[in-house]
């Protein structure tokens, strides 16, 4: 059973959209060609659309999102729609389409707007005297601040997730992107510090950030860097042990 849903402000594009996925392998740009999952860029009368195909489940995973769970597409949508009604900056969401069968659920896609950004949040980690860094940082603060605020969890809160548009006169706009994995919860300082973790931090980063959150939530500076830099530590001991492991070396931490 084929199924696509499409956001009231695109249901006129409905069989332009569906001609489009039909077609996904032998059309479009490709913008990013994955192991998991890929991405096309295509025309939709005059507007620049995103289509990102999910890698098909293994037959355990297909059961449980054709029964269980919702599929990452549905979810892309659904959460995005979510951050549009708060005023959180993502790719404006369009569609989202599920192949299901007896056996589960087979391909699916997620369809939104193409956003022309400036630069990401990686720029900033590995450009330390990147224009405007800490101006940047102090706002892409405030925007995790409104997610937190608003009880929202974004678990892949990463580097490449975070896309960053010049305003003019000092002041960006943020996007998300990689929707499908949230949590909805009032979080407690503890949980929001430590949704920071993924973001691969310097040091400096995470004094800038814990300013500008400190600042946010009234909390003390001292206690906040403390709990964000530790978090910030932990996820990167841990992932550098896990590459060394792979590599079979032992781990070796500054004090």
């Amino acid at each position: 059973m084929k199924k696509l849903k499409v956001h009231k402000d695109y249901k006129n594009h409905r069989a332009l959209l569906l001609d489009l996925i039909a077609n996904f392998e032998s059309q479009g740009e490709i913008i990013v060609d994955g192991d998991r999952n890929k991405i096309k860029s295509f025309d939709l009368e005059g507007t620049q659309i995103n289509i990102k195909r999910f890698k098909t489940p293994n037959v355990f995973n297909a059961l449980v999102y054709r029964h269980i769970r919702k599929s990452k597409a549905k979810r892309s949508f659904e959460y995005a729609k979510l951050l549009e009604s708060k005023t959180i900056g993502t790719p404006a969401p369009i569609a989202y389409f599920e192949d299901t069968s007896i056996w589960g659920l087979g391909d699916s896609y997620y369809v939104s707007k193409h956003i022309d950004y400036d630069f990401d949040f990686r720029d900033l980690i590995h450009q330390p005297n990147f224009p405007d860094r800490e101006n940047i940082l102090r706002q892409f603060t405030a925007f995790t601040f409104k997610l937190h605020e608003n009880n929202i969890e974004f678990l892949d809160h990463s580097p490449g997730n975070t896309l960053i548009k010049t305003k003019g006169n000092g002041n960006y706009n943020f996007f998300l992107i990689d929707l499908n994995r949230m949590r909805f919860k009032s979080l407690n300082l503890q949980e929001r510090l430590h949704n920071f973790r993924r973001l691969w931090l310097s040091k400096t980063m995470v004094k800038i950030i814990a300013e500008a959150y400190s600042d946010l939530t009234k909390e003390p500076f001292e206690k906040v860097y403390a709990m964000l830099l530790e978090s910030s530590r932990a996820f990167q001991r841990k992932k550098n042990t896990k590459k060394l492991r792979k590599l079979g070396r032992r781990p070796k931490f500054k004090s």
